[in-house]
């Protein structure tokens, strides 16, 4: 338990604004597309699994390159926010160019570009609202929140874009016959419209850059070293962070393997023809993009409490939570037939619990883990820390977990009289079992920070 001790100075609410927007259009370029991204490379391009798990682990390289490139010229010679412009200006003209290119190859080139560009914003984005917010248990989750907000808008906004202007009118009077041919005309329709995500994204992406350019003066640092990178390395080596490092790769192995799978896995239960199912279509739209936006409004809702959790738990009971909701929402999606015949309530209802438990899988590992990080660093290497770990979420864990997702995804689809079939427990059994081992793991070995100063909880 973390006692509420120190008192702290409160930030500007307008400058809680300026970066709650910033993070707002963060999230809503990348929640747009990525969502949808295996059903439309899948079923619309007709790309093979392994390629699809090519392009997924491309969105890693960027990530990679990230504390050597964007976190050593942020640290060390270039002001971020006008870094942040640069790349999403170039960023929304390549990922636009994603709506309209057919071919393997020439998706991949660009999306390695893309990468390149976009991922190393992610954690600038972190640093700079780090850099300027005087209290970051209280403040930085009520800035953040926002990005989750934007996921959800843009979700919702696809979802019903698809639904909307991309579902063919339904014949009057359909026999079972009619009924299959219309069912399929409708999921051709749906991953063709699933292009318009990398427009909007790209639209989005020139808004953004253009708004960094508004954004406070975030100047680079003199360190003790030249290279910011290796500092922070130094830095990183020390516990709790070598350990928190080490659980992040397997935790973003699975976490990739959510949005690897998920948006195909609701699109399926969202055809089922009942009243329910077509109650969450009407709010949500269609295409499992939008219904998984259910997981982003809870993390707003985790993310809002954040500031109360955070000093009445240790950082290590916030990553222990989190874990277990991990496993849990993997449990939910591989057993949900035998959990709805169990409990009597609809399929996609059990669904629904599971995709909800996201906030919690976000709010209380991955959140939780960025502070930790900035609170066990030092101030002039924030950015390069930052985007180590932003390497091992987004970088190694998304190019293992791309493999590992498109494996599974392959030993657990089968040829059902002429049909792919796809099993769900399988798929989603393994990942739950990933979860509840870097459980143990976790209360084995982790140990707690010797930086965690008490706040006060707003």
């Amino acid at each position: 338990m973390i006692n509420a001790t120190t008192t702290t100075i409160p930030s500007p609410s307008g400058l809680k604004t300026r970066l709650s927007a910033m993070m707002f259009l963060q999230y809503a370029i990348w929640g747009a597309w990525l969502p949808l991204l295996w059903p439309y490379l899948k079923n619309h391009l007709h790309f093979g699994d392994s390629q699809i798990g090519n392009l997924f682990a491309l969105g890693a390289v960027g990530a990679i390159c990230a504390p050597w490139v964007a976190g050593q010229i942020a640290d060390r010679y270039f002001n971020t926010e006008k870094y942040l412009a640069m790349c999403h200006i170039i960023g929304g003209i390549l990922v636009w160019q994603l709506g309209s290119i057919t071919t393997y190859e020439g998706f991949f080139w660009f999306s390695l570009l893309y990468s390149i560009i976009y991922s190393p914003t992610l954690s600038l984005t972190n640093s700079l609202s780090f850099h300027h917010l005087t209290d970051r248990d209280r403040d930085f989750g009520k800035v953040r929140v926002w990005g989750t907000v934007g996921w959800v808008v843009v979700g919702i906004t696809i979802g019903q874009w698809l639904l909307r202007t991309h579902t063919p009118v339904a014949p009057v009077n359909m026999d079972e016959a009619a009924r299959a041919t219309y069912g399929a005309a409708v999921q051709v329709a749906h991953f063709a419209g699933m292009a318009d995500a990398f427009k909007l994204s790209g639209v989005l992406g020139v808004v953004m850059g253009l708004y960094c350019l508004t954004l406070p003066a975030t100047p680079p640092s003199q360190g003790a070293r030249a290279s910011a990178v290796r500092e922070a390395i130094d830095e990183v080596r020390k516990a709790p962070l070598v350990t928190l490092f080490m659980l992040a790769v397997p935790v973003s192995c699975i976490h990739q393997f959510y949005f690897v799978h998920t948006a195909g896995f609701l699109g399926t239960v969202q055809q089922k023809a009942d009243s329910l199912a077509q109650f969450f279509n009407d709010i949500f739209g269609v295409g499992g993009g939008g219904l998984m936006t259910i997981g982003q409004i809870c993390e707003i809702a985790v993310l809002g409490f954040m500031p109360v959790l955070a000093v009445r738990f240790t950082r290590k009971q916030l990553l222990a939570a989190g874990l277990v909701a991990y496993g849990l929402r993997m449990a939910l999606f591989a057993y949900f037939t035998d959990v709805a015949s169990m409990t009597g309530l609809p399929e996609i209802l059990v669904v629904v619990t599971g995709v909800a438990l996201h906030g919690f899988c976000f709010g209380c590992f991955i959140f939780v883990a960025f502070l930790i990080v900035d609170e066990e660093c030092t101030g002039d290497v924030r950015a390069s820390a930052q985007s180590l770990f932003n390497l091992v979420i987004v970088g190694f864990g998304i190019i293992v977990g791309s493999k590992i997702a498109s494996g599974i995804a392959t030993m657990a689809t089968s040829t059902v009289e002429g049909k792919q079939v796809t099993d769900y427990t399988t798929l989603f059994s393994i990942p739950m079992w990933g979860s509840l081992f870097v459980l143990l793991m976790l209360i084995m070995f982790y140990m707690p920070g010797r930086k965690q100063i008490p706040v006060q909880a707003a």
